[in-house]
């Protein structure tokens, strides 16, 4: 199998001494870094292989998905603080031992969602959740090149929910589900991990499926008790009232009163009005 390696040298936890021994793990034709946003969709997209692996956080792993041609394997190696995608495919959280996994040859075909023709593999949302990720990009990098932590996002989680009170609106319009005010997109359980601990908001997404989405209808302060205990334990979201739940969807179409935050993948893809999310099946083969 011939593959080419793309590295993002600013992820959290990638290092040279690491590149080198993934190198030596995965006998790549050639290895290519990233310089800028939006490189790994391009360097994805010229490769002459029949795989392609990337050493980077979620967004290496979004935009190479967004790049790749049809018919090429992509592998996923944990370089981020997070690195949602490798862990929800059941790849080790350490580098080198995703790295072995891949090397072993096994795949699958999953899905994949799009939101307005961006291409994400495990989650999207408009509203809170993107808006979130907004503010830790604020933050920016330290002299590493590295994003905050998991102490940073929580402290900023509370501070936001305390900006708005605790109280969210319906600001937004589901077409043929209703009012919302946020939604969340889910293409893969977890929907994300806060450090060690995932956070099931879409329990009965699957990566061979369509779209789940869960949208609270309003949401006022002595609700997060029980909207966090949805989001550890998996169950409660799909069967509750004032949550619109769908499961293993084709198409959601969102409309905004207010231009809202929107992200794919954990990544910021600026403000929308609208947002139609579809769920591309069997999209692309991954190793896992």
């Amino acid at each position: 199998m011939r593959s080419v390696l793309i590295v993002n040298p600013f992820a959290s936890r990638v290092t040279d001494e690491l590149v080198a021994e993934i190198e030596q793990v995965l006998v790549p034709v050639q290895t290519l870094r990233t310089a800028h946003a939006g490189h790994a969709t391009e360097l994805a997209r010229e490769a002459d292989s029949d795989a392609v692996v990337v050493f980077s956080g979620d967004g290496g792993f979004n935009e190479v998905l967004n790049g790749v041609r049809p018919g090429v394997a992509v592998g996923f190696v944990p370089g981020g603080g997070t690195s949602v995608l490798p862990r929800a495919l059941g790849l080790p959280r350490d580098p080198l031992a995703a790295a072995r996994a891949i090397a072993l040859g096994r795949t699958r075909r999953i899905s994949l969602g799009r939101a307005n023709g961006r291409r994400f593999a495990f989650s999207a949302g408009v509203g809170l959740d993107a808006e979130l990720i907004r503010l830790m990009d604020a933050r920016g990098r330290d002299e590493h090149g590295r994003r905050p932590g998991d102490v940073v996002f929580a402290r900023t989680t509370i501070a936001a929910l305390a900006r708005h009170r605790g109280r969210f609106e319906p600001l937004l319009e589901i077409v043929g589900y209703g009012p919302a005010a946020f939604a969340l997109v889910g293409n893969a359980d977890p929907y994300t991990y806060a450090g060690p601990v995932p956070l099931r908001l879409t329990p009965e997404a699957r990566f061979e499926g369509g779209l789940d989405l869960v949208a609270p209808r309003e949401v006022k302060a002595r609700s997060w008790p029980r909207f966090a205990a949805y989001a550890l334990r998996g169950r409660g979201q799909e069967g509750a009232r004032d949550v619109v739940y769908g499961h293993d969807l084709d198409r959601i179409e969102v409309l905004c009163r207010t231009p809202q935050p929107l992200q794919v993948d954990g990544e910021d893809l600026g403000d929308v009005t609208e947002v139609v999310f579809d769920a591309e099946r069997d999209a692309v083969t991954v190793f896992s």
